[in-house]
């Protein structure tokens, strides 16, 4: 079956269709590798927490620092931006809100308040291994 569009155009319909539904499954196929998940597409780095002298101060959004928290620095996500952020090696995860701007380390993806940092891990430990996924 074709189909005219101009006097010089034909298109065989059903080449067209076929084809439109190997890029569907192209596309199925490649994002349903991605790890995709609910909120988004997990992706890993390295996560850190505060230092105790950060306690009390003023963070780049204005909010008061508090370890206590659940909130995370982040060089580049808006503030106010939720994020699952995942401990490979124990499976154990929390969620903290962006609300400043950091790390200073180009390899670590985000410093976490001590009291995120301690859901998902030892302070002993510093520097853990992460996947994260941007929730909002």
């Amino acid at each position: 079956m074709k189909y005219f569009f101009t006097s010089m155009q034909t298109i065989d319909f059903k080449a067209f269709i076929n084809r439109i539904l190997l890029c569907l499954v192209v596309a199925f196929t490649v994002f349903s590798c991605n790890s995709r998940t609910k909120g988004g597409v997990y992706m890993r780095t390295m996560v850190s927490y505060y230092a105790d002298k950060f306690e009390g101060k003023k963070t780049a959004s204005g909010q008061i620092y508090r370890h206590s928290g659940m909130t995370a620095s982040n060089t580049s996500l808006p503030f106010g931006s939720r994020v699952e952020i995942l401990n490979e090696e124990n499976g154990k995860s929390v969620t903290v809100t962006v609300n400043d701007r950091g790390p200073l380390k180009a390899s670590r993806g985000f410093d976490l308040s001590q009291g995120a940092f301690k859901r998902i891990a030892s302070l002993n430990q510093g520097v853990i291994k992460v996947k994260y996924r941007i929730l909002k």
